[in-house]
């Protein structure tokens, strides 16, 4: 048998990727494969290294089947375990490498909702009337410190209960606790609220078993999500966490960054909570969010 006629080596332990890679020869789409090549290369080098038995296997891809079971138009368990595996927050870090000056991005969750209503400046977005009343303030401006008037903050959160509306459709009003807001002249926003508490992420499914069976908790520390966008500037995802917060060390998404922690600030000043129309005392806190250009 001539070598240009060798049948070709079967299957083993050592070559496995091999074969598998080699018959994406013809794959249209370079990128593609090129992925899919590097996934392979990753995924049988840990089946050679942990040689799962197949009830270990058949284990795993019942939890993947469930996980993508556990999947409807208002949770999405496969964010939850990308998040709590720490896989968003690298493709997060690789897709937003910014200036030193920038706002540091963080993870989106699960729980955004496109379309959120645009409010007026100092307009309040909580709608249930629950929770500790806060102000929310601050400037969106660039890298070199000048304001970005006509800015917009995409802005939501859980509620006092430590849910996001989409979860309790029913109970929560509709786009309770989300809006939109635009900076005015001076490239300044404020907006009522309440202060954020630490809430638990979805853990009745297969990821919170997950997170049981390695011994970590679910829980995230309190937080505020931002979206801050103006036109001819790169935009950014990201939080803002009370720096008092029990769970800044260990948020079960990985999602904290020292510079995206501020404080909240306690005020008693019964004319100051009239002036921003909120109950005495009320909480507060400053947000400053910087974008580099596009």
């Amino acid at each position: 048998m001539t070598a240009a006629t060798a049948k070709p080596a079967s299957f083993s332990e050592d070559n496995s990727d091999d074969l598998v890679i080699a018959r994406m020869a013809s794959c249209p789409d370079a990128r593609l494969q090129a992925v899919l090549a590097s996934i392979v290369r990753h995924l049988h080098a840990a089946v050679r290294e942990i040689e799962p038995t197949e009830e270990e296997w058949m284990a795993a891809i019942g939890f993947l089947t469930e996980t993508g079971q556990m999947c409807d138009d208002r949770r999405q368990e496969f964010i939850l375990l990308s998040d709590t595996l720490g896989v968003s927050m690298l493709v997060d870090a690789i897709n937003n490498r910014k200036s030193r000056a920038a706002t540091e991005s963080t993870v989106l969750g699960p729980f955004h909702v496109a379309g959120a209503p645009h409010r007026a400046l100092g307009e309040t977005i909580c709608l249930d009337g629950k929770g500790a009343p806060l102000v929310v303030s601050g400037m969106v401006r660039d890298a070199g410190g000048a304001p970005i008037p006509g800015a917009t903050l995409d802005v939501w959160q859980a509620n006092d209960d430590g849910f996001y509306d989409v979860q309790q459709p029913g109970t929560q009003p509709d786009m309770n606790l989300r809006g939109v807001f635009t900076t005015d002249a001076e490239g300044r926003y404020w907006f009522r609220s309440v202060k954020p508490l630490f809430y638990a992420i979805p853990h009745d499914g297969p990821v919170g078993r997950l997170l049981h069976a390695l011994g970590r908790h679910p829980y995230r520390p309190a937080h505020i999500h931002f979206i801050v966008a103006a036109s001819g500037y790169r935009p950014v995802t990201t939080h803002i966490f009370p720096e008092d917060d029990p769970y800044l060390d260990s948020d079960a998404v990985f999602g904290v960054k020292d510079s995206l922690i501020l404080p909240f600030e306690l005020i008693d000043d019964a004319e100051a909570a009239a002036r921003h129309g909120v109950a005495n005392p009320f909480w507060a806190v400053e947000a400053d969010f910087v974008l580099d250009r596009a």
